[in-house]
Parts: C-alpha cells; structure tokens; sequence
C-alpha cells in the first residue's frame, strides 16, 4: 500500500479511506473504491480533490488533506 504523501493516484487506482474528518456525511472508513479523477487545488496550497466511486455505490470526493487513504493493490 501507497500513503499519500507517497504518491497521488492515478485514475483507476484502487484506494482504501482511512478517514475523512471534516464531511458531515462520510465514507466509512475502510471502504474501498475506484478513482476517477484527479484534481491539483492550486489556489488553496497543496491539496488534491480526488473523485472516487465507492464500491458502496457514493461518489463522494475526497480532498486531500485532510482526508486520507492509502492505495491498494487489488
């Protein structure tokens, strides 16, 4: 498994959330899903937005920090 600070996915990489502190309405940590873009927020520092499908059917981004979540080998 990859961390963040590893490496930024790539569409299609599988990933695993480990948390997501600030949504009121998070992906529960542990569900896995399936990137589907990659953004580089540029105006608000070193943050990525990261489209993910989740396999429980939500399509809820992450931005990164503060999410985190490793990739996985699947």
């Amino acid at each position: 498994m990859r961390r963040v600070e590893e490496a930024v996915p790539k569409v299609g990489d599988r990933v695993r959330l480990v948390q997501m502190p600030d949504d009121p309405a998070p992906i529960i940590p542990g569900t896995r899903g399936t990137v589907t873009y990659v953004t580089e927020l540029h105006m608000i520092g070193d943050k990525y937005q990261i489209g993910v499908a989740w396999d429980d059917g939500r399509t809820l981004s992450m931005v990164v920090p503060p999410d985190v979540y490793e990739v996985v080998d699947e």
